[in-house]
């Protein structure tokens, strides 16, 4: 038999996938439910698209409280990089939505694009692994700003130097455990 190619489905995955099956449970509620939490999670990627290429792009965007607009025009007024991958090893790495350091100053920015109550660890855990990736140790900094850009709304953090150490001391711990467990194989 000749299988029909279908290559313009290579890398792509339906939403009623056979290797995702448990909608095979759902009722129509719960079906347009999920299926909307989808849809949104597709604009927050896009919106994230957008946002990247305005910042690289220095676009501006109109004066408005709506989050995006917010975080593209300080991102580009303080002259950030956007979707910057930050590594420390292959066990421990991710991509800030937009960071600059400037003057000994680390300042990391993150739009969310959700309702869900948000928390800044992941924002700290970027600080951390920028210290790392970069040889900073964080009380050396001039300081440290974390921004989180949601539902029209900024919320700002200056965490504590210790409190990016620790979790710097944690990733290098965590890191070595996973390291000796890959060798133990």
């Amino acid at each position: 038999m000749k299988f029909n190619a279908h290559s313009n489905l290579v890398g792509e995955h339906a939403f009623l996938s056979a290797s995702n099956y448990h909608w095979l449970n759902y009722d129509i509620d719960k079906l347009t439910d999920r299926y909307l939490k989808h849809l949104a999670v597709q604009r927050g990627t896009d919106l994230h698209d957008y946002a990247a290429r305005a910042i690289r792009l220095g676009v501006k965007q109109a004066k408005s409280k709506q989050t995006v607009c917010l975080y593209i025009n300080d991102a580009i007024g303080f002259s950030m990089t956007p979707e910057q991958p930050l590594y420390y090893s292959p066990n421990c790495f991710g991509t800030a939505d937009a960071i600059s350091f400037s003057k000994n100053f680390l300042r990391i920015h993150d739009l969310k694009t959700g309702e869900t109550d948000t928390s800044f660890n992941q924002l700290k855990v970027y600080a951390a692994l920028f210290c790392l990736e970069y040889h900073y140790k964080p009380e050396e900094l001039n300081g440290i700003e974390l921004r989180i850009y949601q539902n029209n709304d900024v919320r700002v953090l200056n965490p504590e130097a210790i409190d990016i150490q620790r979790i710097m001391d944690t990733i290098v711990q965590f890191d070595r455990q996973i390291e000796k467990l890959k060798m133990e194989e």
